[in-house]
């Protein structure tokens, strides 16, 4: 399988866990305060939890802030969107306090607006004149701290503009391991993410601007690798950051991406963080093993010999292997899988004949094992001296070619999950990854890695194409949740949405073909959204 390799490296990583230009920055950074107001305008919510609501019309009904932030008519920059007919104000502090007031379209006049009138405005829906505004802008409901963070945000509307941001180019920023056993995947990631940018700048850049790319080391810890790219993000002015290698620090990294509001594109990692409440700024390209394993128990209850004998959960103790025992154990009650036991163990005692002897006395034929694979080679090595063969299900993540040293009775038995498959390539994208790869020498190692940073680099410059020119960490987030069936022709298609961050939510499952050595594919795309 084309990202066994990967998967492996990233597992692995996860178990053991030039000369920078400087610019002038671009903003000034936003008090609290304006942040707090950004999320109101933006998004319709506090930052507080405090309930904002909108009522729309002479009939006055009643919708949760977030379903007409102000963002929706009056655009990421206030100078309006008009829409059918409608020609929302322009709310730039320059233009709502002219000296000589204001006259609109339809030949209403008033005079210069103050703090307090445009809270009137905006919740009783009347001008400094004291003429109603029209039935199609909302009047809002918030607290008094609320309503004061949103005109102190108001106050820097269209003069806000994100870092990495010029005339002429864009930064972008790139987390890879340089050192140690993970060098070669830093090195491969830099080579083909250097040439699909520089291919883009030959053609033009992204609406006349040029992509600048900086590289940031990881470190020997997670809090080291977090500290290094705040700084990183900070010192070098990036916009936004694609193909990182987040690997062993994936919270700490996207706990900084939420703090700094800086979006992430397709970071390689096995574990995505999409928990709730939901990080707006990281759009992962596939699933991670949690859902990997949905993907197997939904193959899997098409296969059970009788559902009601239920199943075995084998895992390691700690947390890498925690989410995903949740996760079968969840669609295991969506499918109807039966009872279900589950065993752990300590990696440093891991003690194969004596497990094998306590599963094979439970009487069940399915076995969900989210080990490593030399543990489940030992154990199935165990079982086959008991006589005991059950189905076996793994994540593909941390199996190796050792499996093809599996006993025979396991012959087609073993069921591995991956993310992506040749199957999900199509002639076009191969074409255009070969083209580039000749052209740019890139080196033949990690090949799986070049893909997925390749993948990712491309849907992050699709999300600023159709962002336009007047580009911003905002618009490019809600374009990027408007992707749907993206394909880049070298993985399955990706869809994102407000309350998706997964671009391919599934898995391929494969078997092995033990008197050949070999994968044989047994499903095509397994679904678990």
């Amino acid at each position: 399988m084309i990202c066994l390799a990967i998967l492996a490296t990233l597992f692995m990583a996860l178990q053991n866990g030039g000369r920078a230009s400087v610019h002038t920055p671009f903003q000034n950074n936003l008090t609290p305060q304006e942040k707090r107001g950004r999320q109101i305008y933006m998004q319709g919510t506090s930052s507080s939890g405090r309930e904002i609501l909108a009522y729309l019309g002479d009939a006055s009904l009643e919708v949760p802030g977030s379903a007409m932030p102000c963002s929706n008519c009056h655009g990421l920059n206030g100078e309006g969107k008009p829409e059918g007919g409608v020609i929302p104000t322009n709310l730039t502090w320059e233009y709502l306090t002219k000296p000589y007031g204001v006259t609109h379209p339809s030949g209403r006049k008033h005079p210069p607006y103050t703090e307090r009138a445009l809270e009137l405005a905006l919740t009783r829906g009347l001008d400094p004149a004291g003429n109603k505004l029209m039935n199609v802008m909302p009047r809002y409901q918030m607290s008094r701290e609320d309503m004061a963070d949103l005109i102190a945000y108001l106050k820097r509307l269209g003069l806000d503009r994100d870092p990495g941001v010029a005339d002429d180019h864009l930064t972008i920023g790139i987390l890879i391991p340089v050192r140690g056993d993970l060098a070669g995947i830093g090195q491969a990631v830099k080579a083909v993410t250097t040439a699909f940018f520089d291919e883009v700048n030959s053609q033009g850049g992204i609406y006349n601007r040029r992509v600048e790319l900086k590289f940031v080391e990881t470190a020997a810890t997670p809090a080291a690798t977090s500290a290094n790219v705040k700084s990183f993000i900070q010192d070098e002015h990036i916009f936004a950051m694609t193909s990182a290698f987040t690997a062993g620090a994936d919270k700490e990294i996207a706990a900084l991406m939420a703090e700094l509001e800086v979006p992430l594109v397709g970071p390689l990692t096995l574990f995505p963080q999409v928990g709730h409440p939901l990080n707006r700024q990281v759009f992962y390209l596939l699933s991670g093993i949690d859902e990997q394993s949905r993907a197997l128990v939904n193959f899997a209850s098409q296969k059970f010999p009788d559902k009601k004998a239920g199943a075995l959960i084998v895992h390691p103790e700690g947390e890498l292997a925690a989410g995903a025992v949740g996760a079968i154990k969840d669609q295991c009650q969506k499918n109807s899988c039966g009872s279900l036991e589950t065993f752990s163990y300590r990696r440093a005692d891991f003690n194969a004949p004596a497990l094998a002897r306590e599963l094979s006395q439970k009487s069940k034929n399915v076995v969900f094992f989210l080990g490593k694979g030399d543990e489940a080679l030992a154990l199935m090595r165990e079982a086959d001296k008991l006589r005991w063969s059950p189905l076996l299900y793994l994540p593909g993540a941390a199996i190796g070619k050792e499996m093809f040293d599996a006993p025979l009775s396991f012959n087609q038995k073993i069921f591995l999950s991956f993310p992506t498959s040749p199957a999900a390539q199509t002639a076009e994208g191969i074409e255009s990854f070969r083209a580039l790869a000749a052209k740019y020498k890139l080196p033949a190692d990690h090949p799986a890695t070049q893909l997925s940073a390749y993948s990712a680099a491309k849907i992050l410059v699709e999300g600023l194409k159709r962002v336009g020119k007047e580009v911003s960490r905002e618009k490019l987030i809600a374009v990027l949740e408007g992707l749907y069936e993206y394909g880049t022709g070298l993985m399955p298609a990706v869809t994102y949405g407000p309350n998706r961050r997964i671009g391919a939510m599934g898995a391929y499952v494969v078997t092995i073909d033990l008197e050949k050595k070999q994968f044989a594919p047994v499903s095509s795309w397994v679904k678990t959204n």
